[in-house]
């Protein structure tokens, strides 16, 4: 049992607070913290947890194991601070903080303290797990590039910086954004009703590591719109990978190809619950749903993941899922690559102190 706190009750707290209502035999929420008497109360009827109006005031009632920080970009670092100065761990939502400045301050209040942890959850998706299983076994060989086209900024980032290996190196951004004419017809909201075309931007950049290379492309809104598909490429030096689809170099005359395999019941006719059991590559699982029979998409399975890692963290019993050094990493390169397309000329990455 993963027992923890959560700062804020907005729409990101929110995925927390419902996958431990799903859950409840491997999650507790020990309270919310929320500023105002009036959301303390709804947060409390909403979800039947404690509701607290200070930190201060949940650890005189409640010890969790740790506290979840999930407020917007401009509050992060100082609800991290607040938890730290409280010597507890904290797992941050992403970014920990806006902007290069605020990165690099955060870093020299809390770095040190090896209290803080980042809720990225992206490499834990099952696909991407499986994936990123058989770059680590060299089914294709070194990892040279990554191709990314789903989600955004420090999301892919962490993706291709992951599948490749990279730490902290310097490494030059480049990027171009077009707009083009796109229908938008689906959003966080749901369904708009309007198929109208709009004016939606694309921006496409590299990151070049200097021997390795990632490439990223994201149109607006692009992870709720139907009408682009989603697509990752993972190149090797004896194959490839492109979304579930691996090629390689069996011997020096003989490439073969192989698929991932989701066994995903509940369809046709199928009678089992709608749930991911597993994805298998050439007949042996490579990948198993940790939370098999809990019927949950495949975000709420990485975001699982990401909370049964950092209890396990905090009770030493595994190793740190996502520190905070990393999370700084690929957030300065995401504004680099917001300011290579605004400014069109490359944005150089140099090491900072997380680095260390």
């Amino acid at each position: 049992m993963t027992a923890f706190a959560v700062i804020g009750s907005g729409r990101r707290a929110r995925f927390f607070l419902r996958l431990a209502k799903a859950m409840p035999d491997r999650f507790l929420v020990n309270g919310v913290v929320t500023r105002t008497a009036t959301r303390a109360s709804e947060v409390a009827a909403e979800w039947g947890v404690p509701a607290f109006r200070s930190v201060d005031d949940l650890l005189r009632h409640e010890r969790p194991s740790y506290i979840v920080a999930s407020v917007p970009w401009p509050a992060m670092p100082d609800a991290v601070r607040e938890v730290v100065a409280h010597r507890m761990p904290v797992l941050a939502e992403t970014p920990p903080a806006p902007d290069v400045a605020g990165l690099r301050s955060l870093w020299s209040d809390v770095g040190g303290t090896g209290l803080v942890q980042v809720a990225e959850q992206y490499l834990l998706m099952p696909g991407h797990a499986a994936r990123h299983a058989l770059v680590r076994e060299g089914v294709i060989g070194t990892p040279t590039s990554v191709q990314v086209s789903s989600t955004h900024l420090y999301h892919a980032v962490s993706l291709i910086r992951g599948l490749l290996g990279t730490g902290f190196e310097v490494a030059e951004v480049r990027a171009i954004t077009h707009t083009a004419p796109l229908a938008n017809p689906l959003g966080f909201d749901g369904w708009t009703g309007d198929g109208t075309p709009q004016q939606l931007a694309t921006t496409i950049a590299t990151i070049d590591f200097g021997g390795t290379m990632g490439l990223y492309d994201f149109t607006d809104n692009q992870w709720w719109n139907p009408l682009r598909m989603r697509r990752i490429v993972i190149r090797g030096s004896i194959g490839e990978m492109a979304d579930d689809r691996v090629v390689r170099l069996a011997d020096p005359v003989t490439p073969v190809e192989s698929r991932l395999i989701r066994r995903q019941t509940g369809v046709d006719l199928n009678l089992e619950l709608l749930d991911l059991k597993h994805i298998s590559f050439d007949g042996r699982v490579i990948y198993r749903n940790p939370f098999a029979g809990a019927a949950r998409s495949d975000d709420d399975i990485a975001v699982a993941d990401i909370l049964e890692r950092m209890g396990a963290w905090t009770r030493q019993e595994g190793p740190p899922p996502y520190p905070l050094a990393e999370a700084c990493q690929d957030h300065l390169i995401s504004l680099a690559i917001i300011e290579a397309a605004k400014a069109g000329v490359a944005v150089t990455i140099g090491k900072e102190a997380w680095a260390g």
